[in-house]
């Protein structure tokens, strides 16, 4: 492979004291690979990682979940109004009546219908990310729907702006104030022709079993903004196995470099090629799952849901309820193994050193 040098300013160098090969693919488009190259979202994991095992416990509620993360990038659609909502995720209410003011309007084709008989599961986290007309601002919101065409969206947070060629950290996720679209997966991605994944991803996991809690710390750290409001009486209240302090909301989770995958003994290929970014790249933990199972997320925009075309190249759904599946037991597999990134951190991000893998290419034009 033919090595390119970058030269990142002062402040990089330091920070990752490394030399980075560039991604071999020529350049990318900001709305099927946003961010900068050192974005969170963009950087793998380092040479230098410190790895604490995040002693997972075993999902038994589902084999696997998804939660899915509204993306709409279509800058030049009519303007859709989006009002407020106040039923939150209280299942007795109604997410789809307009109960207050308009909070903006923004370019959402009026085809996408988010509504209870669209969405999945009863109360989704619904975070949303849309392109402004101005090809550059992501607005963030949560939780959105829009359950009849011709009609307003409805939301109830509106959360801070982000540039989608800057580091986007930030969004919908209000478990841990982090982006609605970076670290998804996006349509076009962990097909058999695809090839790997490169960028990090999301996860959510089991807050009462999984994630810490402190007075000190407040269940979370770098680079998420908080925990969810109920953390303190919350989360590891069902907790069984050793305490793992470092797992924490915003936990960069990832494989060890040093894990052979190939001994975990995978039965599906999605799960493989998951797997191997897992170890380049890691997840984020954005979000409590508030029951026993696990999630990845994924995207559901205009243009289609990633888990319709998951089923459609590989013949099963990224959800299944039985644990006995050979996609559930691959989760389990993945899951059981992932390990916090406990030197994760602004001036570290992804642990430091070398990268495992090259950098993302610059943006085309």
């Amino acid at each position: 492979m033919k090595k390119y040098l970058f030269l990142f300013t002062a402040t990089f160098i330091w920070a990752c004291n490394c030399k980075a090969e560039e991604n071999p693919t020529k350049s990318r488009d900001p709305l099927e690979w946003p961010f900068s190259q050192t974005s969170i979202w963009n950087m793998p994991i380092g040479s230098d990682a410190k790895y604490v095992h995040a002693h997972i416990e075993k999902a038994m509620s589902a084999g696997m979940t998804i939660d899915e993360d509204y993306i709409v990038l279509s800058p030049d659609a009519p303007l859709m109004d989006v009002a407020e909502n106040f039923a939150g995720w209280d299942k007795a209410k109604n997410r789809c009546a307009v109960e207050g003011k308009v909070l903006f309007s923004a370019p959402i084709p009026q085809s996408f219908i988010v509504s209870p008989e669209t969405w999945d599961g009863t109360t989704p986290n619904a975070g949303l990310a849309v392109l402004m007309p101005d090809k550059r601002t992501i607005k963030h919101t949560q939780p959105f729907a829009h359950c009849l065409a011709g009609q307003p969206g409805t939301s109830q947070y509106v959360f801070e702006d982000v540039d989608i060629y800057s580091d986007g950290l930030y969004g919908s996720h209000g478990g841990s104030g982090l982006s609605a679209i970076g670290g998804t997966l996006r349509l076009g991605e962990l097909t058999p022709t695809s090839g790997a994944i490169n960028h990090a991803m999301k996860v959510n996991i089991f807050g009462r079993k999984n994630i810490y809690y402190d007075t000190e710390t407040k269940g979370y750290r770098w680079p998420a903004k908080r925990a969810d409001g109920y953390a303190a009486n919350n989360y590891y209240k069902g907790r069984t196995l050793e305490i793992v302090k470092a797992c924490r909301m915003g936990a960069l989770l990832a494989l060890p470099v040093k894990m052979k995958l190939d001994s975990l003994g995978f039965e599906t290929q999605p799960a493989r090629i998951l797997a191997e970014a897992f170890q380049n790249y890691g997840a984020y933990l954005v979000d409590d799952t508030a029951w026993d199972v696990y999630a990845i997320l994924t995207e559901w925009s205009p243009k289609g849901r990633f888990d319709d075309q998951f089923k459609d190249n590989w013949g099963f759904s990224m959800k299944v309820k039985d644990k006995n599946t050979p996609w559930a037991r691959d989760m389990d597999r993945i899951f059981l193994n992932l390990h916090v990134v406990d030197n994760n951190s602004a001036s570290s991000k992804g642990g430091g050193g070398k990268p495992l893998v090259p950098l993302a290419p610059a943006f085309k034009n």
